[in-house]
C-alpha cells in the first residue's frame, strides 16, 4: 500500500524564518502526534525516532531510522525513512521533499513525496491508514501556520 503526497501552503513568515522552524526537528515532531522519542544521530543528517499509532485493531509500533539532505541555499529539504513493526510484521517506508519560497511577503512551503506500508497492517488496513496519513499532513500544515501566520 503506497500513498503520493502533494500539498502547497502559504505562510506569512519570511522564507527565513520558515526555513529556521522547520529546521528545528524536535519541534516539528512535537506537531505530529504519532511520532515519538526522536534521537538526533547526526545533527542535520541522521535521526532516529518512533512511530506509533493504532490502526483498526492493530497498536503500530515501528522503529525507524530517518535521512534527511538539507540544501539551506535551496531552501530545500529531503526526509526519507524507514523501519518495521516486528509485532505487527509490517515495513514503513517513505521519503519527503519540503521546499519553501519567497513570495508576497511570506512564504509557500511546498511537500511532495510519497510513503508505503507493506505487512500484515496495510494488508488489513489500508483505508484507515490513507485517512491517518491524511491526517498528519492536516497536523503538520495546521501547526505550521498557526505558528508561522497564514491561512491552509
Amino acid at each position: 500500500m503506497f500513498q503520493d503526497v502533494s500539498r502547497t501552503v502559504h505562510v506569512a513568515a519570511p522564507a527565513e524564518r520558515t526555513w529556521s522552524v522547520i529546521l528545528d526537528f524536535p519541534r516539528v515532531v512535537s506537531w505530529l502526534r504519532i511520532v515519538r522519542d526522536l534521537r538526533e544521530v547526526e545533527p542535520l543528517r541522521r535521526y532516529t525516532t518512533v512511530l506509533e499509532d493504532r490502526v483498526g485493531p492493530f497498536a503500530l509500533r515501528a522503529d525507524l531510522a530517518i535521512d534527511v539532505a538539507a540544501d539551506e541555499a535551496a531552501r530545500h529539504l529531503r526526509v526519507s525513512g524507514s523501519g518495521e513493526d516486528r509485532q505487527v510484521a509490517s515495513r514503513i517506508r517513505g521519503a519527503l521533499d519540503l521546499a519553501i519560497v519567497a513570495r508576497d511577503g511570506g512564504s509557500d512551503v511546498t511537500v511532495t513525496g510519497r510513503y508505503e506500508i507493506t505487512g500484515r497492517i496495510a494488508t488489513l488496513g489500508a483505508g484507515a491508514i490513507r485517512k491517518k496519513g491524511d491526517k498528519v499532513l492536516e497536523d503538520f500544515f495546521g501547526s505550521l501556520t498557526r505558528e508561522l501566520g497564514g491561512a491552509e
